[in-house]
């Protein structure tokens, strides 16, 4: 019995045609693991449980503790000094009985004797200034850290703490059971540190032609470390680089302070009419109907002043601050403050600016319409903004966020002049940490062990706020240029390029401690923020996205998620397997680098090619036997029979033609005399990430289109996919990802014909 041409189709024909060209026998490879980069995540995520679903909500049993204070606390402005005492109250939620508290003690942090100082690297510069040689090697450092002068039961017993770096055991003298509640009492204080020499988190800016200090004061009382279903006590030391994690919880803070100060923080201002004059009082009033423009409570003139009076005597501020995770307050005599409405779905929130004379015009003009602007863009991709005002403090090199007030750079130079790096890097900042209320303030994951799940997924918001800025205010894009639309530095995937595209000895995947990142602000901030958009725009769309994005946030807001909440959440919201996704983007430092390898033009015949004669040989066919057949032809053997070349596909193959005939509609046969052109296109990925595959094809009419294969195209082919085309018009021009969507590293191999130097990348940087 003859073999018959199906035969070998059905066998697997490529096989069959490798063994028969070829004349060896292949060795078997041994066996292996599966290593698709589609397999589920089984082996990355936590087994689903009663506290956190397979789904990514908080289950049945999900719990989170509470810790309340009430703190009465003095600044010595003079000596630049803190003093505290704090009543806090711990409510024991979990199921658990805890025998002891952990407290955290971040201010030791720039304690004389602290173990940060050690674990820096340093090494002799060849060239530098006195100055900086004189700080880097000389200075003592500087003498921070709490001064714990006590630590008490409610009855004041002393109670028996140990004092671990940045983190204090207080034991109990009995067992805290579930349900139940413990208050303690801690009394401290610190030097306070200049956060602009010792670039801190917190501190004070001293202004040498005044004599002024402007405070930012945070991490500034012994805080509650968190227990939770997860690790029990988060009570990791806090070396300088991961964040914080906190417990919410109830605040009634009073702040003492000289009486010709200005000061605001997190919380509802108790006694408004004690601390403001008459005037501010009215003004106030004008603010709270005010949703267009700011309107200033102190003016630049009021605040210059106050620069010279220095008064002796002091004020006390009260504020009262309901379910959050922190504190922290700006104060100074120097502060312009102004405030501007904001409607969000019909409740007022007050946007709200503090701000040295040395800040404006720049921050008069724009930071408290940047605060407004991210409100609204945040609480539409997440929730409506809970807390009832956001405050943008003006703080030299600073950026760093609180629950309902953060500090921002961003000053003029001496002579006035506002560059577009200082204008936009101004904004993005305070886009930025204005995004932080909802990102860890209120959807409140573990900074210290995941900085990627606020900071990342708060730049990624950022992005989306500050051309939502740029829409709303075309007039503050006006500056050294104009621009058309806001030029996010974080976002677009072709700036993350140089990154991934850098020394591998250098990156580390996004899912690592950020106490041993490298590179921390592309590893956390801008990775992640790029590969959310990439999700959004070029693998989910923002339809699927959004809704997936906004049940994560409403879901986790004022409880704390872990990263695998967030990845099944994406998923269950959406319907859309994304384990390949999470794997390469998070978990590994794989890199985006596809490439067309091959293009092929081919001719179909029905007269049997010099290959196929071959095959046909060596396999014992009979191919008069087989009856009609279609053979497929490469351009270079084409060249021998130009008959091929003329006409349409169907044309040059007269055993496709009768087949048409007989077996299709005469739809379908309308269009098969326009078919002319037939090719095959070979993609691979010499970088190992898997995304989707987006085409640009240019025809020979001038015309264009695009098709978008979906990741799932390499599901099957690891290593490389092949498609034929068959087109009626000629193909001039290919272009693997045309937009610069993916982030690939090499365009240079995304093209056919080869380009010498693509233009792609500098286009994009020239418009943006």
């Amino acid at each position: 019995m003859y073999k018959t041409f199906y035969h070998y189709l059905l066998s697997g024909f490529l096989l069959f045609s490798s063994l028969a060209f070829s004349q060896e026998t292949p060795e078997r490879a041994p066996g292996h693991e599966d290593i698709n980069k589609f397999k589920q995540m089984y082996d990355l995520l936590a087994t689903p449980n009663t506290f956190r679903t397979a789904s990514g909500a908080p289950g049945p049993d999900y719990y989170q503790q509470q810790a309340d204070y009430k703190m009465d606390i003095e600044l010595d402005d003079a000596n630049q000094k803190l003093y505290g005492e704090e009543t806090i109250t711990y409510t024991n939620k979990s199921p658990d009985v805890l025998e002891f508290l952990w407290v955290q003690l971040d201010q030791n942090v720039r304690s004389k004797d602290s173990k940060s100082l050690l674990i820096e690297n340093s090494s002799a510069p060849f060239i530098t200034t006195p100055g900086r040689f004189a700080n880097q090697f000389l200075k003592d450092p500087f003498d921070g850290g709490f001064n714990i002068e006590y630590v008490k039961d409610i009855n004041g017993k002393d109670l028996q703490v140990v004092i671990n770096q940045t983190m204090m055991r207080v034991d109990l003298p009995t067992p805290l059971a579930p349900g139940q509640a413990y208050s303690f009492k801690i009394k401290w204080w610190y030097n306070i540190n200049n956060h602009v020499t010792d670039r801190a988190r917190s501190g004070y800016e001293h202004f040498e032609k005044d004599g002024n200090n402007a405070y930012v004061i945070a991490q500034f009382f012994p805080r509650m470390a968190v227990y939770n279903d997860v690790e029990g006590w988060q009570n990791h030391q806090f070396w300088g680089s991961g964040e914080f994690a906190l417990p919410f919880g109830n605040y009634e803070v009073n702040i003492t302070v000289p009486a010709d100060h200005i000061l605001d923080g997190t919380g509802v201002l108790q006694n408004r009419k004690e601390v403001f004059t008459k005037e501010m009082m009215k003004r106030y009033e004008q603010a709270l109907n005010s949703y267009d423009e700011p309107v200033l409570i102190v003016t630049q003139a009021e605040a210059e002043a106050a620069e010279k009076s220095f008064s002796d005597k002091k004020k006390t501020w009260k504020l009262k601050a309901e379910n959050v995770r922190d504190f922290a307050f700006a104060t100074s005599r120097k502060f312009v403050y102004d405030m501007m409405a904001v409607d969000i779905n019909g409740k007022r929130v007050m946007a709200v600016s503090m701000y040295p004379k040395e800040g404006n015009p720049l921050w008069e003009d724009w930071s408290t319409k940047a605060v407004a602007s991210t409100l609204k863009s945040y609480s539409k991709y997440t929730f409506d903004y809970p807390y009832h005002k956001a405050i943008s403090v003006h703080a030299r090199n600073q950026g760093m966020e609180y629950p309902m007030i953060c500090w921002n750079y961003g000053r003029p130079d001496e002579n006035g002049k506002i560059s577009d790096r200082v204008r936009f890097g101004m904004y993005g900042v305070i886009i930025h940490e204005v995004g932080h209320n909802f990102f860890p303030m209120i959807v409140n994951s573990d900074e210290r062990q995941w900085a990627w799940m606020d900071e990342g997924i708060n730049t990624f918001v950022q992005y989306l706020a500050e051309q939502e800025f740029g829409e709303r205010y075309p007039e503050a894009l006006v500056g050294e240029k104009t621009y058309d639309k806001y030029p996010s530095r974080r976002g677009p995937a072709a700036n993350i390029v140089p990154y991934m595209s850098g020394d591998q000895s250098f990156i580390t995947p996004i899912m690592a401690n950020p106490e041993y990142v490298r590179q921390l602000g592309n590893n956390a901030y801008g990775k992640p923020a790029t590969a959310l958009n990439i999700l959004r725009e070029t693998v989910m769309g923002p339809d699927l996205f959004d809704k997936a994005f906004q049940t994560y946030s409403r879901r986790w807001m004022f409880k704390h998620p872990t990263p695998d909440d967030f990845f099944r959440t994406m998923e269950d919201a959406s319907a859309v397997d994304l384990d390949w996704f999470w794997r390469g983007w998070f978990f590994t430092t794989d890199y985006v680098d596809i490439r067309l390898k091959e293009v092929k033009k081919l001719y179909i015949t029905s007269e049997p090619t010099a290959k196929v004669k071959a095959f046909a040989l060596e396999n014992n066919i009979d191919l008069s036997k087989q009856g009609p057949l279609v053979y497929t032809t490469t351009e270079e053997e084409a060249d021998f029979n130009p008959a091929l070349k003329s006409g349409s596909l169907v044309a040059s193959a007269t055993s496709l033609k009768a087949y048409a005939d007989e077996n299709l509609s005469a739809a379908e046969k309308a269009k098969l005399p326009q078919a002319k052109f037939m090719y095959e296109l070979t993609f691979d990925r010499p970088g190992g990430l898997v995304m989707p595959l987006i085409v640009a094809y240019t025809y020979a009419d001038g015309t264009t289109e695009e098709v978008r294969y979906p990741a799932q195209i390499w599901a099957k082919s690891n290593d490389k996919v092949t498609k034929v085309l068959i087109t009626d018009k000629e193909i001039t021009k290919i272009t693997v990802d045309p937009k610069l969507e993916t982030a690939d590293i090499d365009v240079s191999n995304n093209t056919w014909p080869r380009e010498e130097k693509p233009t792609r990348f500098e286009n994009f940087r020239n418009q943006n």
